[in-house]
């Protein structure tokens, strides 16, 4: 008899591991420019956004043009280091990518691979000598130089009491001359964000 109780109660606890699994859960498919915020948290809009205002502002700012007429054609520009100091885990290469896409979109510059990804291209340019046709071959030497270089922080100020809190970020870029080190635009932009967390009465 007790081992007849002892299959049923297996049983059960099978039974309610399967149904407690995957249960109320609904996926719902979203377009990829749709605002969300459930955290309060940096996410991907924070990054579109911000990207696509700093570098507007950026080549619109007078530097461009007297950089223009001076040099006679439009700038080259790299993409430096961007670095996360604010307090939460950001995907920094995500804001570089939106940088690099909002840069090359605005047809105003040109646009040269960072460090990290020369070395890659620097290794395929390698591994080419002697192993693919003369005529297919690409030839060492022959890269753009940069002229300009785009660099930047993210900071966040938290503030907190009880079940509410503002998140304040702000985004510095910097793009400078890399002959001379000549600052030619410095762009900030701030993001606020209040979070309300509603407390569940069981």
């Amino acid at each position: 008899m007790s081992k007849i109780w002892i299959l049923a109660l297996c049983a059960s606890v099978a039974l309610l591991s399967a149904c407690s699994s995957g249960t109320n859960k609904k996926v719902t498919r979203l377009d990829a420019n749709t605002v969300t915020d459930l955290s309060g948290s940096w996410n991907d809009t924070d990054s579109r956004l911000v990207a696509d205002e700093m570098i507007n502002d950026c080549l619109s700012r007078p530097w461009y043009s007297q950089y223009a007429s001076q040099k006679g054609s439009v700038p080259t520009i790299v993409i430096g280091k961007v670095r996360n100091k604010s307090h939460e885990h950001i995907r920094v290469e995500t804001f570089i990518k939106d940088i690099e896409r909002a840069l090359i979109n605005s047809g105003r510059a040109e646009f040269v691979a960072n460090k990290n990804e020369r070395a890659d291209l620097r290794d395929e340019l390698a591994d080419q000598q002697g192993n693919v046709t003369e005529e297919t071959q690409k030839d060492a030497g022959m890269e753009i130089g940069a002229d300009l270089m785009l660099t930047g922080t993210i900071n966040s100020v938290v503030d907190q009491e009880g079940g509410e809190q503002v998140v304040f970020y702000q985004i510095d870029m910097e793009l400078t001359d890399i002959q001379s080190h000549r600052k030619l635009w410095i762009g900030d932009k701030k993001i606020k964000k209040y979070v309300a967390q509603s407390s569940v009465k069981m």
